[in-house]
């Protein structure tokens, strides 16, 4: 499908890679890996012909279509969920404009006889054909199978893309390129936006329906489900193993193994010639010899070690303080807003030392509970949060909070203490920001490094509780060994929400699952909690909650045509009254977010550094506002339900 020879890439003295050459065939999932700074996505963006090689043929036949999703992407607004992946059927949509317009000449042309006439039916036929080979009277039930898989509900697909979070609409992106049926898959880090539901999801579908993958990514679980073949960009080449990422490692290491014994061997060789030039350089006798042994000396090609990524290090939290047995206790704790009930009756009590994770779809409560904890919005019940407790939370937002005005370095030089900050070099490094990228000033980082940035802060900091909510989503494989080997080895307790079964796999030793309004507690790690539920999708956890319907089903009212008119009126009323909610609330976030902008800018200026008023204010309105945004989430979902 797509040939690669002799490739050579170079962006600076030393190049990326040079002489590559491999061929992605029908049927193959690739896993492209390599430490950060290999080349991964500028290989892909080479296949895709984004950008030029500086040497080298990549070949794709004119035959061939090629689907890439990138890391970072523009995105679209002012169109509906359903609108944007109809798009990816564009080409459906021309060619069922031209079967129309042919079969509207067939209808009208009398000169049946006629050769141009038997021609246009000739090709009305072949067209009607590839319009039904395509797929044409599914493509709607296709689109809605995708759009559900990846974790859309079916009130969410007439809703504006604008309303949707950067992640989700990068979901529009993904279901748009999948249901175009490329020949070729190239996936750029696809599970960064997704649960654990719907990468299982992505699994099935890659393994069933795509042609050809190459993908990147950091989930190890899933590159492994997924590949038939790994391509390992080290030392500048490309190395082809014909096997899944699982096995690739133990190759890759049996490989370097015998690279270092034949380079000990080389060495060895090496040393024994030089000695014996020294030794006899200037005996007449042996000049001869001498000669012979320094052209010897000069054909030897230096045999190279695969590179190991030395990022990969040892790292532990500072002792924190003891702290009370139980750090959090619910009893019947709820949550709702208006009549959405976002769950209820909650129990549970973990206990100091614990590793626990919360699991279940995206919107089912995991993070609004971490809330309830961190004691940031408003609840029902009895939550306690124990004796001595110092937590850490982080969160995506919480990158949004770092000084743009310093370094790299400098955020974490502020907070290092003792020992540690004579290692701040190698801790930056194994979050990939070593070298010149320590300099950098937080302003001009994307929103993946700032996460990395705020992940590296909080593992400096003395606490006995940590709460972590997806943490794992800008982190490499090597970055996301460090950070699980310092929450295993932490001697506090650790809430951990994520959607990484890796990541999960040996850290947590407790489950609490969250779906239809409930919380679930299950004993033992994450792949014992899934084959508890005996089940290869998570997408059966809403049911195994019970046989209660979620907070929205029942909430939704009955159809218009059924009721009468009064209460169509009332109806209309409610719709009316949940409007202007609507509307109030964007009011308020709207002038939230600009006394945050004034308060930015006068905290910029030196004269307000030790102005505690300013930095008081700016703290409380950013907690307003997040949990004004968290209500007008709330509001419009209920707009919509009683639109329906």
């Amino acid at each position: 499908m797509i040939s690669v020879e002799s490739l050579r890439v170079e962006f600076g003295a030393k190049p990326l890679f040079v002489d590559a050459s491999f061929v992605v065939n029908d049927r193959d999932r690739i896993a492209l890996v390599g430490k950060n700074g290999a080349g991964k996505s500028t290989l892909l963006k080479i296949l895709c012909g984004l950008q030029q090689p500086t040497g080298g043929v990549v070949s794709v036949p004119n035959d061939t279509t090629v689907g890439y999703l990138p890391q970072v992407m523009v995105l679209q607004d002012g169109t509906t969920v359903r609108e944007e992946a109809r798009k990816a059927f564009a080409d459906l949509t021309k060619l069922k404009e031209r079967i129309d317009r042919m079969n509207q000449q067939l209808a009208e042309r009398t000169d049946y006889e006629s050769a141009d006439y038997m021609a246009l039916v000739e090709k009305f036929t072949q067209e009607h054909e590839r319009y039904m080979l395509m797929g044409a009277e599914n493509y709607e039930a296709e689109m809605e199978r995708t759009l559900t898989g990846l974790g859309f509900v079916r009130t969410d697909f007439d809703r504006p893309t604008s309303e949707f979070s950067g992640g989700w609409r990068m979901r529009i992106e993904l279901a748009k390129i999948l249901l175009q049926k490329p020949d070729v898959l190239l996936l750029d880090e696809p599970t960064n936006h997704l649960d654990i539901e719907s990468i299982q999801w992505l699994e099935q579908f890659l393994a069933q329906s795509a042609k050809a993958v190459v993908l990147v990514s950091h989930d190890r679980a899933f590159i492994n489900n997924v590949s038939n073949r790994t391509l390992e960009i080290s030392c500048g080449r490309i190395v082809d193993y014909k096997v899944k990422y699982d096995e690739y490692v133990t190759l890759r290491q049996e490989r370097r193994e015998q690279q270092l014994r034949a380079y000990e061997n080389q060495q060895k060789e090496i040393a024994e010639i030089r000695q014996f030039i020294e030794t006899f350089r200037y005996k007449p006798t042996k000049s001869n010899q001498v000669q012979s042994r320094i052209k010897m000396l000069e054909k030897i090609v230096p045999i190279e070690v695969d590179e190991v990524d030395n990022s990969a290090m040892h790292l532990k939290f500072p002792p924190c303080l003891r702290s009370g047995d139980y750090p959090v206790i619910c009893e019947d704790v709820a949550k709702s807003y208006g009549d959405h009930t976002v769950f209820s009756g909650v129990n549970l009590t973990i206990k100091r030392g614990e590793k626990v994770a919360f699991v279940g779809r995206n919107g089912e409560g995991k993070s609004t509970l971490v809330k309830c904890i961190m004691g940031e919005i408003p609840f029902d019940g009895n939550l306690k949060v124990g004796h001595n407790i110092q937590i850490g939370y982080f969160a995506q937002n919480q990158a949004q909070l770092l000084d743009e005005s310093l370094t790299v370095f400098q955020t974490i030089d502020y907070v290092a203490k003792g020992e540690i900050r004579l290692r701040i070099n190698d801790i930056l490094g194994a979050f990939m920001f070593g070298g010149e990228a320590s300099e950098k000033k937080v302003k001009v980082l994307s929103g993946g490094e700032r996460s990395r940035l705020a992940m590296i802060r909080l593992l400096l900091e003395p606490v006995n509780l940590l709460i972590l909510d997806e943490p794992t989503n800008h982190l490499d494989m090597a970055s996301k060994d460090v950070l699980k080997e310092a929450i295993r080895a932490f001697d506090g307790t650790a809430i951990v929400v994520s959607h990484d079964r890796e990541f999960l796999d040996g850290l947590v030793t407790k489950v609490y699952e969250f779906g239809g309004g409930k919380m679930k507690e299950h004993l033992g790690g994450i792949y014992d909690f899934l084959q508890s539920k005996k089940i290869t999708e998570l997408s059966q956890l809403q049911s195994s909650l019970g046989t209660q319907s979620s907070p929205k089903a029942q909430s939704a009212p009955k159809a218009p045509s059924s009721q009468n008119y009064a209460e169509r009126k009332e109806q209309q009323k409610r719709v009316r009254k949940a409007e202007k909610a609507v509307e109030e609330a964007e009011r308020k976030i709207s002038d939230m977010e600009r006394r945050l902008k004034e308060l930015d800018e006068l905290l910029m200026k030196p004269e307000n550094d030790s102005n505690m008023e300013f930095f008081t204010e700016y703290t409380s309105t950013k907690k307003a506002l997040d949990a004004e945004v968290e209500r007008w989430e709330q509001l419009s979902d209920e707009l919509e339900q009683l639109s329906i």
